[in-house]
């Protein structure tokens, strides 16, 4: 059903919004890898619903299990299984839309490739499913932090039509985490936040775009062809629920410009990485790291489930109105952050496992 990732460090995760709980199995991590249980919790925690004023109001402690492959905080090489058990989940709440179709959810889309669905919250389309793929992301930000001192941020960087300059290189993890909606800039923060409660008192719901910057990524890694990094990036973060747009670099603003303008300059360097004067190319070139920041974004539609009634169909393909019930983010960005640090981690470990087992032995 599409549910596992990766390929030497593959990820697969389980569970539905509404059932007993979600969780995932990395397999393919290096035995011996220290591992910072807090660091995973927390990562969760960033997550989570219920942590703000702008986030969905369902309370989740989502505290991780560790069931297997991690001993004494060390990785055994083995299978790690890690679950998250869901409290407070409300099936009833769904009661009145099990045999409706919410306009762009999965609902209709899951019956008519499987004819059965999970009617309660979504199931499997969730965005609950990500909790497996943060806490696995975590496993693999510690892995290229201490092979490589990887560094992996992501922020807000439009809600609606509110955006903020924010400089990739200088911006802190600290910046980011110092209010509810992870926009480093805080007076366009407030702005931000203005704007979500707003829209969430009209029933109403809005996206934006996340960026994100990898500092120190490792050299080299990605393949030609077909498993270029860029096009391995986008494929893991357009798996992100909600997704509907991913640009690298300069993106679909370098289309204005000439080759002459958006070409990046070789600098002296060591040998060991590429260093230009611009970098239009986010860091990637010919498919392949060349040691400058990786700088990519990502678009995120508006929530689809809403309060306002809207015009739809049941599974007899009768037109009804509905007015869905169920507790929502109005703006799912502040809790995608973390999840985009997690797909842009599970690709770099992923390419970086991969890049060792095929490098050059002269």
């Amino acid at each position: 059903m599409g549910s596992s990732f990766g390929n030497l460090f593959r990820i697969s995760t389980f569970g539905e919004s509404h059932g007993g709980g979600v969780g995932v199995i990395v397999d393919g991590c290096p035995p011996r890898l220290q591992i910072d249980i807090e660091k995973i919790q927390q990562e969760l925690d960033r997550r989570r619903p219920g942590q703000s004023r702008i986030t969905t109001p369902r309370k989740e402690l989502d505290q991780v299990e560790i069931l297997s492959g991690i001993l004494e905080k060390k990785t055994l090489g083995t299978p790690i299984a890690m679950l998250v058990r869901n409290k407070d989940q409300r099936p009833r709440d769904y009661g009145e839309m099990k045999n409706v179709f919410r306009p762009s959810h999965a609902d209709g889309t899951y019956q008519l490739k499987y004819g059965i669905q999970a009617s309660s919250g979504g199931g499997r389309a969730s965005a609950r499913e990500t909790i497996g793929r943060v806490a696995a992301g975590s496993i693999a930000k510690q892995l290229l932090e201490k092979s490589h001192q990887t560094q992996i941020l992501a922020w807000v960087k439009r809600i609606h039509d509110i955006e903020a300059e924010v400089n990739t290189i200088t911006v802190k993890l600290e910046d980011i985490e110092s209010n509810i909606v992870r926009c480093p800039n805080q007076d366009i923060a407030n702005l931000m936040i203005k704007r979500i409660e707003e829209i969430s008192l009209e029933g109403d719901s809005c996206g934006g775009v996340i960026e994100c910057v990898v500092r120190n990524p490792p050299v080299g890694i990605g393949m030609p062809v077909f498993d270029k990094l860029e096009a391995d990036l986008a494929k893991a973060l357009m798996s992100l629920p909600a997704s509907k747009g991913f640009e690298i670099g300069s993106g679909f603003d370098g289309t204005f410009l000439k080759g002459s303008e958006h070409n990046d300059p070789f600098l002296p360097s060591d040998g060991n990485s590429l260093k230009t004067s611009t970098n239009n190319s986010g860091g990637i070139q010919g498919g392949i790291s060349n040691g400058e920041p990786i700088i990519l974004r990502v678009g995120f539609k508006p929530t689809a489930t809403i309060r306002k009634d809207q015009q739809t169909i049941n599974s007899d393909g009768k037109r009804i109105v509905l007015a869905a019930k169920g507790r929502h983010d109005p703006c799912v960005l502040p809790r995608a952050v973390p999840m985009v640090e997690a797909m842009v981690s599970l690709v770099l470990a992923d390419h970086m496992l991969r890049q060792k087992g095929q490098c050059s032995l002269w």
